[in-house]
C-alpha cells in the first residue's frame, strides 16, 4: 500500500511526477480542488456545506475540508493507496489527517518533498508555458519539457501562454508564501519519520527514478 503526500515548491515538477506515480502504481491522484468539486456535486451534507463556502467565494473551513478528505480517502479506489496533492496545508490539518487516516486504516506511508534551489526555480518558471484551454490545461517547459511544435499545445493545438503569476516577480511572492506555510509541515513529517527528500531539478526521468527508490527501497538480503 502506497499512501503518499508529494510536496515541493511551485515549479519543482510535482504535477509531472504525480502523473508518473499514478501511472506506475495505479493509485488515484487526489487534489484538494478536485475533492471540493466532487463533494459539491455529490449532494452529500458535507458537500453541500463546501458548496456554500465555495459559491460565496470563501475559504472552506478546516472541519469541512477534513470531513471531505476523510470521505474521499474512504472510497474503494483508495484501498490500495492514494497520492494526496494540496493537503494538508497547515499543522492543524496534518494532525487531523493523521487521525482520520488511522481511523479508516489508511495511514500515510510516504511523504516526498521535492527540493530545489530558488534561483534555479525562478529560471525554470520563466521557461514554463501552459495551455489556456480550460478543457486541457497542459503544462510545458521550454527547457525540460518543450512542446513538439513551438508555442503550440501537443494535446489540443492551442497557443501556449506564460501565466502572469509565472513572471519572476510574481513567482518570488508565491515562493515566499509557500515557504511560510509549508516549512512547518516539512519539519512535522520529518519528526514523524515519514519525510524523504528528492532533488526536483534533475531530469524528469532521474527525479522519478529517485522517487521509485523511495517507494521501493531495495531489500537487504543479509
Amino acid at each position: 500500500m502506497l499512501n503518499i503526500i508529494l510536496m515541493g515548491p511551485p515549479g519543482a515538477g510535482k504535477g509531472t511526477q504525480s502523473e508518473l506515480i499514478v501511472k506506475k502504481y495505479g493509485i488515484p491522484h487526489i487534489s484538494t480542488g478536485d475533492m471540493f468539486r466532487e463533494a459539491a456535486a455529490s449532494g452529500t451534507e458535507v458537500g453541500k456545506k463546501a458548496a456554500e463556502y465555495m459559491n460565496a467565494g470563501k475559504l472552506v473551513p478546516d472541519e469541512v475540508t477534513i470531513a471531505i478528505v476523510k470521505e474521499r480517502l474512504s472510497k474503494p479506489d483508495c484501498a490500495n493507496g492514494y497520492l494526496l496533492d494540496g493537503f494538508p496545508r497547515t499543522l492543524v490539518q496534518a494532525d487531523a489527517l493523521k487521525t482520520l487516516t488511522n481511523e479508516i486504516s489508511r495511514p500515510l506511508t510516504h511523504v516526498i518533498n521535492l527540493i530545489a534551489d530558488e534561483d534555479e526555480l525562478i529560471n525554470r518558471i520563466a521557461s514554463r508555458r501552459v495551455c489556456p484551454n480550460t478543457s486541457c490545461g497542459a503544462s510545458y517547459n521550454l527547457v525540460s519539457k518543450a512542446p513538439k511544435v513551438d508555442g503550440k499545445c501537443d494535446l489540443c493545438g492551442h497557443d501556449l501562454i506564460l501565466r502572469d503569476d509565472d513572471t519572476p516577480e510574481s513567482f518570488k511572492v508565491r515562493l515566499e508564501a509557500y515557504k511560510g506555510k509549508t516549512y512547518p509541515l516539512i519539519e512535522y513529517y520529518r519528526q514523524e519519520g515519514l519525510l524523504k527528500e528528492v532533488d526536483g531539478l534533475k531530469a524528469i526521468d532521474e527525479v522519478f527514478a529517485s522517487i521509485v527508490e523511495v517507494l521501493e527501497p531495495p531489500y537487504d538480503c543479509n
